[in-house]
Formats: C-alpha cells, structure tokens, sequence
C-alpha cells in the first residue's frame, strides 16, 4: 500500500512519543519543534518569553510551551502524558510528551500504544543510562515500528563527533538484544537548534537527516497490518427514516486488512458470510476501507449483528478463546488481586474475567523475570493468564496491536487498572 492512498483526512498523521530520563530536554526539544516549524502563535511565544524573563532566565525556555501543569512548571519536569498538535505542509503530528521517572511508568505506556515513532533523548554527557534501558524495552514491548535515538546537549560537548558515536554504539549493542526493527540516530541541540529543523553548521560531520526531515519521511504507511482483515463493529446504524428506509449499516474503526466492495467476508461470533455491499464514510461512498480508518459497511444479507461483533475474512479470522496470556502494565495504586474479577475490555467487546495465574513479574532494567515476586504493583509489567465469561477474537500483540490489546477496569469504581498485550 503506497503512501500516497494511505491518507487521513488528506494528509498522513504521525504519532510519536518522547521518553528520556529527567532533565535530557524532552520538553525543550518539543518546544523547538514547534517554534521552529512556526507551529506556535505570538502570543504563546510573548507568554513564555515573559515567564522566562520572571524566573531570571537568560534565553527564552522553549520547554515551557508543553510542561503545562504548574508542578511541572515550578519543579521543571514533565509528570503527566501531555498531547501535543502541530503539522507541517507534509503531515500532521501528535506528540505525546511522556515522563522520565520510574513512577511514571504507566504513562509512557500509555503515551506509546499507538504511536507509530518512540523517540528517545539522550544526554550526550551522561550516554546510555538506566531510564534509556527502560524506555527502549518498553518501546520494544510496545512493538513501536521505529526508534529514533536523539543524543542532545551536543553543545554541552562541544559538538565532537566521538562524542556521538560513542552513544550510537553503546545503544545499538544493547537495542540488539530487544526485538525493534528500525532504530535511527541523530545528533542534536535542542536549546541551540542544531538538527532539530535546521542543519546544524557545527556539525559537518554528521550527513544524516534533521529531526523535522525524518519525521515528515519516515515511512509509516506500512505499520499497520493490512493482511488479516478486522473490523470490530461499534454501533450498528438504522436511521428510521423514509429516505433510508431499509438502511443497516455496521459502523467501526478499521483494525486491520483491507475490505473492499463486493468482498466476502464473515461475521464473528455467528459465522454467517456475506458480502460487502457498501462502504461509506463521513465524504461519502467508497470501494475500500484500510486501517486506520472509520467506516461504515453495508452487507448484502441481513444478519444480526451487534457492538462487539466482528467482520473478518471467511479463511482468516482471529482466535477466539477465553484464555489469554497477557504482558500487562498496572495503572492503579490497588494491587493486581490474585482470582481477582475485573471488567476487561478488547475492541468494541466488554466481558468479565478472572485472573488465573501471574506467570512473573519483569524487571523493566534488565529484561529479567522475576518468578518469584508476584505481588503487582503500579507500574509494573507482568505476565498474567485471565480467563474471560465470553469467547473474544484475538491476535497476538505482535501481529496486530489493536486486536492484540486490552484493558482492565475495576468492576466497582470503573477504574482503569491496568493495559494488556496478549501474547
């Protein structure tokens, strides 16, 4: 599938996360992005330029433009997952600007499920340090398509090359034992500029691309899994009115493969087959719909079909199970309960489960499992088994991330407890 049909709203949106340990400039580097990519208004710029000068600050602290919060402000870290939007003539970007800190864990997992880049900064004094380990594992857990390894504060080692490959080495010794497939390097400054929008001319040693350039380039229209057809059903549409008298349409978010007019495909649970007699979208009819776009399909039978139910290919069609073995993050300050009940959702499908087993708990520095500990706490990652009250259709995280993850909510206080990955 080219680029050039994979579009949204007629241009490619790009998600990416930041992550790095505290003070690597993560917020600085997003503020010069935007400000460089005139991305920001005046007055945001004349607001920060203010703060700046109120705090004896000598140059303007573009880091102020995402650190929203006022502890953040006042502490000078980032504490929660902030969004960010902006776009250039080529594609629009979200960023999700994620904490350092161990605690904060969650957060970055959160900030990461759907992004199709992880970028992580590096301290050109300190190199590869701990909270660069971790974040690298979680991006490689993630399954993120691509990693780009910002070294910053190249001013602060006054641009030396050794400097830079130093890192670039220490890292892709250590990103070869985890399971990513694309992992870039740039040397930047994100307080001066330098390859940040624009080339740096005190770095002619360095021929790779700027940090803008890659980002409006990279290729992504391939991360989405266009083989295996899925479509969770979200509501089903009948509008009760004269014009649309006999009208049924199945409305959802494409999940996976391509559907196309006049396909025969089959809906999960019941296994009735069809085939696709219309696709339309919010700008009208179309003859194809691929991930990730919203939809709404038409089928040439009638059948009962309802929220939660899935439309796939007739000889391709997820696992459908009641057991699953799950990588999970916890979000809650409650403790995983061993037999516990939560609520556990997974595309448009709700069921209840029970934990049967926690496997081990992982050690997110270095990869090792620990079999002993099971006591799972906020922000840990363990390997757990549930088994679910209803059959759900799933894949493996690995071959698509949208029908291979779940969440698990607290049955009582409709809490959030914790982000799954089936394995």
């Amino acid at each position: 599938m080219s680029d050039d049909i994979y579009k949204y709203e007629d241009m490619e949106l790009l998600r990416f996360t930041t992550a790095g340990s505290v003070d690597d400039g993560k917020s600085t580097l997003i503020g010069r992005l935007l400000y460089d990519s005139k991305s920001i208004f005046q007055d945001q710029y004349e607001a920060i330029e203010a703060t700046s000068l109120r705090r004896g600050e000598s140059e303007v602290n573009l880091a102020y433009l995402t650190d929203g919060l006022k502890a953040e402000r006042e502490q000078g870290i980032t504490i929660d997952v902030a969004y960010r939007y902006f776009s250039t003539p080529k594609r629009k970007f979200i960023i999700a600007d994620t904490p350092g800190h161990i605690q904060y864990t969650r957060n970055m997992v959160t900030g990461a499920s759907t992004a199709n880049v992880a970028l992580i900064l590096i301290d050109a004094r300190n190199g590869v340090v701990e909270q660069t380990r971790r974040h690298a594992i979680i991006a490689s857990l993630l399954q993120i398509p691509h990693l780009l390894v910002c070294i910053n504060k190249m001013d602060l080692v006054d641009y030396k090359e050794e400097a830079y490959h130093k890192i670039h080495q220490e890292f892709e010794k250590f990103a070869s034992k985890l399971d990513i497939k694309d992992v870039s390097f740039i040397p930047i400054s994100a307080l001066k500029g330098d390859n940040v929008v624009d080339r740096s001319s005190r770095m002619t040693w360095y021929e790779g691309p700027t940090l803008l350039y890659y980002l409006e380039n990279v290729h992504i229209a391939s991360d989405h899994n266009f083989i295996d057809v899925r479509f969770p059903v979200q509501y089903v549409v009948r509008p009760h009115s004269d014009e649309f008298h006999d009208y049924r349409g199945y409305a959802g978010r494409v999940a996976g493969g391509v559907i196309k007019k006049g396909d025969k495909v089959m809906v999960l649970p019941s296994g009735f087959t069809s085939k696709v007699a219309k696709i339309n979208t919010f700008d009208g009819e179309i003859n194809e719909a691929f991930p990730p776009m919203s939809a709404t399909v038409l089928l040439e039978d009638d059948i009962d079909i309802s929220r939660g139910d899935m439309i796939v290919r007739e000889n391709n069609s997820p696992e459908a199970t009641q057991d699953l073995e799950i990588m999970v993050c916890w979000f809650n300050d409650r403790p995983l309960q061993p037999r516990g009940k939560y609520t556990i959702l997974h595309t448009s499908q709700e069921a209840r489960c029970i934990i049967k087993e926690v496997r081990y708990k992982m050690d997110i520095n270095t990869l090792h499992r620990n079999t002993d500990d099971k006591d799972i706490k906020m922000n840990d990652i363990a390997r757990i088994v549930v088994r679910t009250t209803k059959p759900l259709f799933v894949d493996s995280y690995n071959k698509n991330r949208i029908t291979g993850s779940v969440i698990l909510v607290d049955e009582g206080t409709n809490e959030t407890m914790g982000a799954g990955m089936i394995i």
